[in-house]
């Protein structure tokens, strides 16, 4: 399934967050929102998994509306990893995991076989299997992560959307997560921090800037040393990686605060 976002208004506070984004997240692709901070990558994510209700525009599942569908519909095409992780469950880690089965599940029924299997595949897949037992608050930051990504990972969704789903995780099982979300094939929609994670792994990326989208395409055509100068306000510069061939971001951590000016000039809008 395919998420198309069209012109999507968010105001909350009296203020408009999201003004008029157009965005698609295709079906079995990796779709990244990057951006600065309080570029409205979350807000705009929230709409998606229906924690916030736009003031204008849509949210469209193969063509329907979001908005239309009952939340257990909704539930069992759209999972998501937010941003606010939440830590107090007085659950174990499995329980956390077979949250994800709820949306198939009828009022007071408990789990079968299947959603057992499926309960341990997700951790399996996430590398937290061993740790099934443990109480979820015992955990570390970087082991709750995986595990509520698992959790998503149960919800068997058409469509993954994650908060910066990397925060808190080790390289190493950053590069474990994104790998397996390249081989899973789900359509998914995620907001990075890392512009080079996002680089390597997505196939197509969204800029969000005040509000706005303003770049759209693969990360080769969009991650331009003008477009580091004029949304990130930094000076880089765009290499090939020696290993995977991506493209790599190499940014100037001397650069004087008019570098990113010097770099405008230089490379145009």
């Amino acid at each position: 399934m395919r998420i198309d976002i069209e012109d999507l208004r968010v105001a909350y506070a009296g203020r408009t967050v999201v003004s008029g984004a157009h965005l698609v997240a295709a079906e079995g692709e990796i779709t990244g929102l990057v951006g600065p901070n309080g570029s409205g990558k979350s807000t705009l994510l929230r709409t998606v998994y229906r924690h916030l209700k736009p003031t204008a525009g849509r949210v469209l599942l193969d063509g329907t509306d979001l908005r239309t569908l009952s939340p257990t519909r909704s539930a069992r095409h759209v999972a998501a990893l937010p941003q606010e992780r939440g830590g107090d469950f007085e659950l174990t880690v499995r329980e956390v995991v077979a949250m994800g089965r709820t949306p198939y599940k009828r009022a007071f029924a408990g789990e079968d076989a299947a959603d057992r299997d499926i309960v341990a595949q997700a951790l399996s897949d996430v590398g937290m299997a061993q740790a099934a037992d443990r109480r979820f608050t015992a955990l570390s930051g970087g082991e709750r992560q995986r595990v509520l990504l698992a959790r998503a990972f149960a919800q068997n969704p058409d469509v993954l959307v994650l908060d910066e789903p990397t925060n808190h995780l080790d390289i190493r099982h950053q590069v474990e997560l994104l790998t397996l979300l390249r081989e899973r094939r789900r359509t998914t929609l995620v907001s990075l921090h890392d512009l080079n994670a996002a680089a390597s792994v997505c196939d197509r990326l969204h800029v969000l800037h005040a509000g706005e989208v303003v770049a759209s395409g693969p990360p080769r055509d969009v991650l331009t040393p003008a477009l580091m100068a004029e949304v990130f306000g930094v000076r880089a510069a765009v290499v090939d990686h020696p290993l995977t061939g991506d493209p790599l971001i190499a940014f100037d951590h001397r650069a004087s605060e008019d570098s990113a000016t010097r770099v405008l000039d230089t490379y145009g809008n």
